[in-house]
């Protein structure tokens, strides 16, 4: 009687779960929908079977949300429910086992990382001060493309984006090398993560390559760390205005070394230079392809530039919020192209989405893309049309758009990010002439990947414009 009594309780616990799409296969579940890109997979499957769906990866089960009443429920309601992660290997092996920011469980060690981030990386205050290390970042950047397009005419973007010079080469090599490895594996469907035992026939190789992946980093960044303290050693940095994310930590570490080990500021410092550069590139690619695509606003977005800014000096940021057409392009951007289409996070307890038990333990996985390019939601998605957002104030429109998701994991970098996109648009459309190579329209077909890359980098005809080039020649 007792076990049928268990029994009773068990199974009415787990009644009514959302709908599940028909064939579950037995063990694989519905791994068999996995397909690149995995946002547009998903949003299909959510377009046939409805917004809110219980998929089985295997031995993991996963809430697919793509509606923004269900969203909004996961991060209003139950916002502390799903402030966690899941535990993939990945989160293991290149997230210092599941202790950095992004792959911490929600507790008071995420807390106390996610105040470092925004309060003393990431305030306003913060930001300022390191203004004018990210204007001479855009006027390299400026540089760079100005030495291209005087040389041939032409541009590829992505690898101007990773350019360096002097003794920074071998450095930005390095980097380079292990974000694009970082990403390579975490955009591989680790099948381990969903069938345990996979690991011991198939499995292995994956994981050992995270390992070295691991070892290359956490060098990488060793080294960083290290040269930043005899730096430090040597100019007795005392001025806060002057120091950078790096010697903020540093200078933290010196008065609390238990908790501000190096493990702590390495994990740090990869969530910075990992997530921030690969998405920030991506939407400046995705940005300028869309404004080739569309000249009327490329020529309307410059026209407001040399109205506002004029031609005898270049834009600065503080000339961002004065911008608005601008800031529509990037925004537009950011809904058709978000850098995180899906995100993932997992729930701590149980708890109910959209009138439907959710069990503990259940992974999270909502399709920003596909909201942001939902019929129903917004008028011609698939039309890039920045005059959408005039009037907006800010990034948010609700629950609409939010490509740096919301919540308690909201993105603590959205500010930064915003500043330095923002810039440097700026800044290249001020400055150059912009064109397509041919009179055919440019590729927007979107690669694989976590951050939506572009399949092919964008490739450019550019040439200074008459009016700026002094400036550029003297940089």
């Amino acid at each position: 009687m007792v076990m049928i009594w268990i029994t009773k309780i068990a199974l009415k616990k787990h009644q009514n779960l959302p709908p599940s799409p028909f064939p579950c296969l037995p063990i694989l579940g519905h791994l068999y929908l996995v397909k690149s890109p995995l946002y547009r997979a998903l949003g299909k499957l959510s377009e046939r079977h409805g917004p809110i769906l219980m998929l089985k990866f295997g031995t993991r089960r996963a809430l697919l949300v793509s509606s923004l009443a269900a969203v909004e429920e996961c991060l209003t309601t139950n916002d502390i429910t799903f402030a966690n992660r899941p535990h993939l290997l990945a989160g293991k092996h290149l997230g210092y086992d599941y202790t950095t920011l992004i792959w911490s469980s929600y507790g008071d060690h995420w807390r106390n990382l996610r105040r470092i981030a925004s309060l003393e990386l990431l305030s306003t205050h913060r930001l300022q001060t390191l203004n004018s290390v990210r204007a001479e970042e855009v006027r390299l950047l400026a540089k760079k493309v100005y030495q291209g397009a005087m040389k041939d005419g032409t541009v590829e973007m992505k690898s101007i984006y990773y350019g360096a010079s002097g003794e920074d080469v071998e450095e930005t090599r390095r980097f380079k090398e292990t974000l694009m490895e970082t990403l390579v594996l975490m955009e591989s469907t680790n099948i381990s993560d969903y069938l345990p035992l996979w690991k011991w026939f198939g499995g292995r190789k994956l994981e050992k390559r995270m390992v070295a992946l691991r070892d290359k980093r956490d060098g990488f960044m060793q080294g960083l760390l290290d040269e930043h303290k005899r730096k430090m050693v040597v100019s007795n940095i005392g001025n806060e205005e002057k120091k950078n994310l790096i010697e903020v930590l540093l200078k933290l570490q010196e008065t609390e070394h238990e908790y501000y080990n190096d493990e702590v500021i390495k994990g740090l410092m990869q969530v910075l230079l990992s997530a921030g550069t690969d998405t920030s590139n991506g939407t400046m690619e995705w940005m300028l392809s869309l404004l080739l695509n569309n000249p009327k606003a490329l020529k309307k977005a410059q026209e407001e530039i040399d109205s506002y800014v004029g031609v005898h000096r270049l834009i600065n940021e503080s000339d961002i919020s004065d911008l608005p057409y601008l800031r529509c392009i990037i925004n537009e951007t950011l809904r058709m192209y978000p850098p995180g289409p899906l995100v993932f996070h997992e729930s701590g307890k149980d708890c109910t989405v959209g009138g439907y038990n959710i069990p503990s333990g259940t992974m999270l996985l909502m399709n920003l893309w596909a909201m942001q390019n939902d019929p129903t939601i917004w008028e011609e998605p698939k039309k890039f049309k920045p005059e959408r957002f005039e009037g907006l104030e800010g990034l948010r429109d609700g629950y609409k758009l939010m490509p740096f998701g919301a919540g308690r994991r909201r993105c603590p970098a959205e500010n930064l990010a915003m500043r330095m996109v923002g810039l440097a648009l700026g800044t290249l459309i001020q400055c150059f002439e912009w064109e397509r190579t041919s009179d055919e329209m440019i590729d927007m077909t979107e690669g694989n990947g976590l951050t939506m890359p572009r399949a092919k980098p964008l490739v450019a005809k550019c040439k200074p414009r008459e009016k700026m080039t002094k400036f550029l020649s003297q940089m």
